[in-house]
């Protein structure tokens, strides 16, 4: 590359990289006007999500914060991802805000690699390789926060699923012992955080609401609908008819136990069925093969050998 054109080419890099960034702090200082205006015209300055409340918070932080929640409201229009936050346990202020920041940071992380991949890439049919490459950061840039918050929340999932039976056991020993349920809820909060932590953060949120005058049938209701989680529904369900119709409450969560054990039963059949089909391909792939030569590799041997005599 001659001297010219590589001073060429600086030199749009920085004019392109000027108006980019020229065109992200109007578009920034556009959204920070309208969310004050907003906030102006929302009565006693209330914002639609807490975790903008807190003016602590730089206005530039604040500002792109926003501009990550309103781009997951372009790609999710039906609240999927609020949802998938919470079964996530991404509640507090600072992790919201940094989902959002992270949000609005990723467009720009990408846009910023397709930008230099067409300045500096030096490839055959580049326009074509340049659509390409802007196509997939545009692409990457809305599928890979939905990807790591559906992973998020399928692995915390997965955690709750299996506190569950433990989580039944504790619960017998305490109905056993005479607590009502919400005794027995906040024993599991204050005494079992070690052995259940996804369940003990759960049920300290329940208890809270429960404090604060929540019906604890419509409370227990809301829970098992915000964690979508099959096995605590079932016992969630039990803990519902008790509360609002009275009745044994042993017998059930043991018959609901012993459901559950059935069924990670059969899980681990599966999954053991699954590994031997892979072990059996292991298997033909590497050790047939040495198994063949030690066996058979001395008769292979000795026959090249024999004829190697009767053609000399």
């Amino acid at each position: 590359m001659s001297p010219n054109l590589f001073a060429l080419l600086v030199a749009v890099s920085i004019l392109v990289g000027a108006v980019a960034v020229a065109a992200v702090t109007l578009l920034l200082l556009r959204m920070r006007s309208e969310s004050q205006i907003r906030q102006r015209l929302d009565a006693g300055g209330a914002t639609d999500d807490p975790v903008f409340a807190d003016d602590s918070r730089g206005p530039l932080v604040q500002t792109m914060a926003r501009g990550g929640k309103r781009i997951e409201g372009w790609v999710d229009a039906e609240g999927e991802s609020a949802q998938l936050l919470l079964q996530a346990g991404w509640r507090g202020s600072e992790t919201r805000l940094s989902w959002y920041l992270f949000q609005m940071l990723l467009p720009l992380l990408l846009g910023g690699g397709a930008l230099a991949f067409w300045l500096f890439a030096e490839v055959k049919n580049k326009g074509m390789m340049v659509l390409l490459v802007a196509f997939a950061a545009a692409a990457l840039s809305f599928l890979i926060p939905r990807w790591i918050l559906r992973g998020a929340a399928t692995r915390r999932q997965q955690r709750i699923k299996n506190e569950v039976p433990l989580f039944i056991h504790l619960l017998v020993l305490l109905f056993e012992a005479g607590l009502s349920t919400r005794q027995a809820l906040a024993s599991l909060v204050r005494e079992g955080g070690g052995v259940l932590p996804e369940l003990g953060r759960e049920f300290e949120i329940l208890l809270r609401q429960l404090e604060a005058g929540a019906d604890t049938a419509e409370s227990l209701k809301s829970m098992s609908d915000v964690l979508a989680v099959e096995d605590l529904s079932s016992v969630l369900a039990v803990l519902r008819q008790v509360d609002r119709y009275g009745g044994e409450i042993r017998e059930p969560l043991l018959e609901v136990l012993e459901v559950l054990e059935e069924r990670r039963s059969l899980d681990l059949r599966e999954q053991v069925n699954l590994l031997s089909g892979r072990m059996t391909v292991v298997m033909v792939g590497f050790f047939f093969p040495a198994l063949l030569i030690f066996v058979a590799g001395p008769a292979f041997l000795s026959i090249i050998r024999a004829l190697g005599e009767v053609n000399g």
